[in-house]
């Protein structure tokens, strides 16, 4: 019965095991397809020939990209807007869920203030608007209109402040007993346990800020000043331009090679980078995040 009952528990593991890698590799095939596409020729992405491996190895589409002065200009350009964006949104995404955390006994103006914020999230002022007071700043071709209309996070705020909502009341109350001022009690209470939630919102912001390209697109007009995804998506093979413009047999030798979709599929592979590279890192939060939330006072 024993060996029964440990055949069955096994059996479940392996069932759940195969469900859990079947879900992985569906959710993985489409991005790999993604990336031998853009190390595969012209010639085989135009007869739909290219599956898991790439067909006639070339990293022309990456080459066409990235022998690019203004691929490195725009790249910096994204590097200062996500650096940016992330210390201006955590500072007043903690500074704005923390009050609203409160009760209504402690903070009398808290209704207020939240229904003021939920208006905001849901009638924005649109497009226009924005723009217009971007413009009306002088803030056009600069860091600043890039990083300013996105500063307040207004989802964020409610995420954090509904994590703040759960952490114990008598660790707050020991803290005041110590002596402790509301702003100690913020930075050596309530952000350390707070990490998971915090880590959660950075990498949201991180990763809208890096893909981001239609703000690049309507607040830049001089495409030295584009964003790394604005610049990318700008990017096109128009052979007749190209011809115009008097292209050697060199550059006739990429074009022949690379293709729009081998261009596209370039473009997909280099927007992931960012996230590959900060997940790994965040990860350790996020698996934190989980066991506490797993215990109740």
């Amino acid at each position: 019965m024993v060996q029964n009952k440990t055949f069955s528990a096994r059996l479940g593991k392996v069932i759940i095991y195969a469900i859990v890698i079947l879900l992985g590799l569906i959710c993985l095939l489409p991005l790999w397809n993604i990336v031998a596409i853009s190390f595969s020729s012209s010639e085989a992405v135009a007869a739909n020939a290219v599956g898991l491996t790439p067909i006639n190895f070339t990293t022309k589409a990456y080459t066409m990209i990235m022998q690019d002065g203004q691929f490195w200009r725009s790249f910096s350009i994204s590097i200062q807007r996500v650096i940016l964006s992330l210390i201006i949104n955590m500072i007043l995404i903690v500074l704005m869920a923390y009050p609203l955390s409160k009760s209504k006994r402690n903070f009398r103006g808290r209704n207020i203030y939240m229904n003021l914020i939920i208006f905001a999230m849901l009638f924005n002022g649109g497009m226009i608007p924005t723009y217009l007071v971007v413009k009306n700043l002088d803030l056009l071709n600069t860091i600043w209109s890039l990083v300013l209309p996105g500063a307040v996070q207004i989802f964020s705020i409610i995420l954090v402040m509904n994590f703040f909502i759960g952490v114990p009341k008598s660790l707050e109350e020991a803290a005041i007993m110590d002596g402790a001022n509301p702003w100690q009690i913020l930075i050596k209470v309530y952000i350390p346990i707070s990490l998971p939630a915090l880590a959660t919102v950075a990498l949201f912001s991180i990763v809208g800020n890096w893909n981001d390209f239609f703000s690049g697109l309507i607040y830049m007009t001089k495409v030295s000043n584009y964003p790394i995804m604005t610049y990318i998506q700008s990017l096109s093979i128009d052979i007749q331009d190209i011809l115009k413009a008097g292209a050697n047999s060199s550059q006739l030798e990429n074009i022949m090679e690379v293709s729009n979709r081998n261009l596209n599929a370039a473009k997909i592979v280099i927007s992931t980078i960012p996230l590959l590279l900060i997940y790994p890192i965040l990860q350790k939060y996020f698996i934190t995040g989980i066991v506490v939330g797993s215990v109740k006072e």
